[in-house]
C-alpha cells in the first residue's frame, strides 16, 4: 500500500475529484462545474492525484481530459480487505464465545 495514495486522498476536494471521475472521464472546466471551486484549485488538486498514480491526464485540442487509474485503488481495496479479514476472524471467535455462552451446562 502506498502512502502516497493515503495521503492524496486525505484532502476532502481530491476525494471529491476522485468519486466525480468514477462516472468517467471529465475536463477540468467540468470539475471545475460540479465542484464549484477555482480552476487553479482543481489543477492543484489534480497534479497532486496525478502524482499520486490516481489519475492520467490525456491532451485533446487544448483541453486535457483526466480519467482515474485503477491500479492504486486496487491496491488500496486489497489494503483494506486485509483489514477486513482480521475484523472478520475476530468476529467469528466472539460469535462462537456467545455460542458458548448460550449453551446451558
Amino acid at each position: 500500500m502506498n502512502a502516497t495514495t493515503l495521503r492524496a486522498l486525505a484532502d476532502s476536494n481530491r476525494l471529491k475529484i476522485v468519486e466525480l471521475l468514477l462516472s468517467g472521464p471529465l475536463t477540468v472546466g467540468e470539475i471545475v462545474d460540479r465542484l464549484g471551486l477555482h480552476q487553479p484549485q482543481v489543477s492543484k488538486h489534480l497534479r497532486v492525484l496525478s502524482d499520486a498514480g490516481l489519475v492520467e491526464a490525456e491532451p485533446s485540442a487544448n483541453r486535457r481530459i483526466y480519467r482515474l487509474r485503477p491500479e492504486p485503488l486496487r491496491e488500496l481495496e486489497d489494503w483494506v480487505g486485509s483489514f477486513k479479514r482480521i475484523w472478520d476472524d475476530h468476529l467469528d471467535r466472539l460469535d462462537d464465545y456467545l455460542r458458548e455462552l448460550q449453551t446451558p451446562e
